[in-house]
């Protein structure tokens, strides 16, 4: 390649970044919104786990059994029992109020069922539209009936005959201990920010670009040469890597997230995922030819995306269609790669699958754009007038 190219290239770089610059519609979307999303979208998982969600204990039994399943449920740390009643019917009221998240009834016959050694069934009732609100209801509830229920059946078998320790044994022959190994808090925040992560500098940089290449449509300026082209891509990508960096290398420290598993595949991962995201981003503003249709389209796209990326529902689940068009999306395999490389220390060839796709994507993207956006050629024939 001449000098000229690259003198070319830098140039259209150059002049991409003043434009951005700018334009403050552009510079919202590609660097002041990944800024704000930054500290905005992980201030809600802040606690990372939920603790003291109230609830109420329907207690039917009124024993002594009953009253220390209260005990132990109000000191569980999940959730906070808030009342105590003998009325389902106002334990229900309650939950469709909103003024507790679940109740748990004990049943009339809990301790002479237990104490004739028969299963007793204690019915726990959640809210199911907040998964997480659910989950710690139902986990707060569960761990106070096991440790009573362990006690009760250590109590029994020393009444067989066997000694304090022999019934511990007996109750539980064999001890295990859960370990985290990617997410040591087993919070909800170290599970979906940074995968999310991802998703954001995607749609953040799909959409600054879009509306950039929608306004070169508008003015009729979209035509120029691949060196122009790969100038340009190479100012989107700069605000991109840019992001990506900002989100690994800071958003992750700040919040303590689990990282750095392997920095220097995430890095080759930031260039690689923001070229095919940049690419696709030109694509969509060729097509849309609008400035603005590109944000009146992508927003609400963000969701769809991220059920589709596999991280937080098991793609086997998906339509068989669907599991073959969300590779067609850059954040499917960027989000899989990250998680792979960041938080479990993966290698690259690990992840090379992931990183293939994205490099096809931005190679046809590429190949696509020049097709749709040399200039156009013009021959002046020049007529003679024959002998």
């Amino acid at each position: 390649m001449s000098g000229q190219f690259f003198r070319d290239v830098a140039g259209a770089w150059w002049a991409t970044l003043r434009a951005v610059v700018q334009d403050l519609g552009v510079l919202l979307l590609l660097v002041i919104a990944p800024v704000v999303y930054g500290f905005y979208y992980p201030w809600p998982y802040a606690t990372q786990t939920l603790t003291q969600v109230p609830v109420m204990v329907v207690d039917l039994d009124h024993t002594s059994l009953s009253r220390q399943i209260i005990r132990y449920a109000g000191a569980n740390p999940r959730i906070a029992v808030r009342g105590v009643t003998s009325n389902e019917a106002q334990a229900r009221q309650a939950l469709w109020r909103g003024e507790i998240e679940g109740f748990a009834i004990l049943p009339s016959d809990l301790k002479r069922k237990l104490l004739r050694g028969q299963a007793a069934v204690v019915t726990v009732e959640g809210d199911g539209a907040y998964a997480l609100l659910n989950k710690a209801v139902l986990y707060g509830f569960s761990e106070a009936l096991g440790t009573v229920s362990a006690g009760v059946e250590i109590k029994r078998l020393q009444v067989m005959g066997q000694s304090a320790l022999q019934a511990q044994a007996s109750r539980s022959p064999i001890n295990t201990q859960l370990v985290a190994l990617f997410n040591p808090t087993e919070g909800y925040g170290s599970y979906v920010v940074p995968a999310v992560a991802m998703l954001i500098i995607q749609q953040t940089l799909l959409m600054g670009v879009a509306m950039f290449v929608g306004t070169l449509v508008e003015a009729d300026q979209q035509r120029a040469s691949m060196a122009v082209w790969w100038g340009r891509l190479l100012g989107f990508g700069t605000f991109g890597v840019a992001s990506s960096l900002f989100y690994f290398g800071w958003v992750l420290v700040y919040q303590d997230y689990p990282r750095g598993g392997n920095p220097f595949g995430a890095v080759v991962l930031a260039l690689v995922y923001t070229a095919a995201v940049c690419t696709l981003g030109a694509l969509l503003g060729l097509w849309f030819k609008q400035r603005e249709r590109p944000i009146q389209v992508l927003l609400f796209t963000s969701l769809p995306m991220v059920f589709l990326s596999g991280f937080s529902w098991p793609f086997e689940a998906l339509p068989v269609p669907l599991q073959a068009l969300r590779w067609l999306i850059p954040s499917t395999a960027g989000i899989q790669a990250a998680l792979h490389l960041n938080q479990m220390g993966a290698t690259l060839a690990d992840v090379g699958v992931e990183l293939a796709v994205l490099g096809s994507m931005t190679g046809v993207s590429c190949l696509t754009l020049w097709c749709s956006t040399r200039p156009q050629r013009t021959h002046n024939a020049n007529a003679s007038d024959g002998p």
